[in-house]
């Protein structure tokens, strides 16, 4: 039996996967978790097989999570399970330390060889992002300007995009109001935005909201 730390934080999203885990039969979901904290403390708490992770979570989550994982030896494998189906998201979660990427938009039967074949200690890239990631930069002459950011730089530029003050990433990211203001301001120059608005319309242009 695999079993699964099953991390996010839309309560529609964990029943259905847990329900379609259950007819799976050789996979367990064993705990829950709505945002970063708590993946941490379960992951003090009881050993699992495998966390299911959504990048989106409130507080530390995404890359950061992932990386604070990995530092604390964490050796368990990492799916992530996203809306984001941006080739860059992909290889920024590879980076970090996730062992397998899939997106909220496939088919059952995907997200489940997804979670065997991660589980067993193998990589899995989303099928529908395959394309892009081996062939995207070749077909274009340019990168988008998101890919020149920092993995805190792309963090707070999501949390930017979604609607969130420079107060509220800073108690969400625990780091000074200021430090953000500085990430933001490094961002938008190299991304060359000279409002949130436009910054807000690049996110949802490209995929990057979740």
């Amino acid at each position: 039996m695999i079993r699964v730390l099953l991390a996010d934080d839309h309560a529609i999203v964990r029943s259905g996967v847990k329900q379609l885990l259950q007819i799976a039969g050789d996979i367990e979901v064993t705990a829950e978790a709505i945002n970063g904290a708590q993946v941490l403390q379960a992951l003090r708490a009881e050993q699992f097989d495998l966390i299911l992770l959504d990048m989106g979570m409130p507080g530390i989550s995404g890359v950061d999570l992932i990386s604070r994982i990995r530092r604390h030896d964490i050796t368990v494998p990492i799916l992530v399970l996203s809306m984001l189906n941006e080739a860059q998201a992909v290889r920024r979660a590879f980076a970090s330390g996730a062992n397998g990427y899939v997106t909220k938009d496939n088919e059952p039967e995907v997200l489940l060889a997804a979670i065997r074949k991660t589980a067993a200690g193998h990589r899995f890239i989303d099928p529908l992002l395959v394309d892009e990631m081996v062939f995207g930069k070749a077909e274009s002459d340019t990168q988008p300007a998101h890919e020149l950011l920092s993995d805190r730089e792309f963090h707070i530029f999501r949390l930017l995009a979604h609607g969130k003050s420079v107060n509220d990433i800073a108690d969400e990211l625990a780091i000074s109001n200021k430090t953000v203001s500085t990430h933001k301001a490094r961002l938008m120059q190299k991304m060359n935005f000279s409002s949130n608005a436009e910054l807000v319309r690049y996110g949802v242009q490209h995929g990057l909201v979740e």
